[in-house]
């Protein structure tokens, strides 16, 4: 690139900053103290999504014995899972007709630290059998959730020896939630302070803004 070329390009360079610092002198100090407090709640509220990243993961091993029915997992109250199950007939030395048998695995996203896990089954034929269980999940890590169904019972338990790791964790866990809590009240709060403003000022301005209008 030739030196014309580099004085050319800084001409515009100081040209737009010109205009830049000229439509900045006309926006009242108020629209800036807006937009500070817009830019922090939407920083704030990354910060938040990046603390409840799904960072772990939750393997379910379902083994019944239905011939059909729905299940559903809940994680802190959040339905993470719906689907249907089938089972079919276990036939003993391949002829006789022994028992219904039915398995199913899914593995799904969660974040580290300590979650509720609901399960619940309703049969097709009206039994529904529900169960909670609690677990800690160490970050970047897989813990497994074995799941008996049967018309009558349901047990959970937690598969491998990983509690360790998990209390390790543990206290971690409990401040990354803590802290994105507060970080979303800080956002929301700001937020609902921006609506008001809104509300309250906005109003007034464009009134002053017709008024200093000049009439035809």
């Amino acid at each position: 690139m030739d030196q014309q070329r580099i004085t050319e390009l800084r001409v515009q360079a100081a040209v737009l900053w010109q205009k830049a610092r000229a439509l900045a002198v006309r926006v009242p100090t108020k629209a800036w103290i807006v937009l500070g407090f817009f830019l922090i709640a939407a920083l704030l509220m990354a910060v938040h999504t990046a603390l409840s990243a799904k960072d772990a993961s939750l393997r379910l091993k379902l083994q019944h014995s239905l011939h059909s029915a729905q299940l559903s997992l809940w994680i802190d109250g959040d339905r993470a899972y719906s689907g249907k199950i089938t089972g079919s007939v276990r036939k003993r030395f391949g002829l006789i007709p022994d028992s219904l048998q039915g398995s199913l695995s899914e593995t799904l996203p969660i974040a580290s630290g300590k979650h509720q896990v609901r399960v619940r089954v309703a049969s097709d034929d009206g039994s529904v059998q529900e169960d909670t269980i609690s677990g800690e999940f160490a970050r970047n890590s897989q813990r497994t959730l074995s799941v008996t169904a049967r018309r009558d019972d349901l047990s959970l338990n937690w598969q491998g020896a990983s509690s360790g790791l998990a209390e390790a964790s543990s206290e971690s866990g409990w401040l990354g939630r803590y802290a994105s809590t507060l970080l979303l009240t800080i956002a929301g709060s700001i937020i609902s302070a921006l609506a008001g403003y809104a509300i309250k000022e906005l109003p007034g301005q464009i009134r002053a803004r017709q008024s200093a209008t000049p009439k035809a």
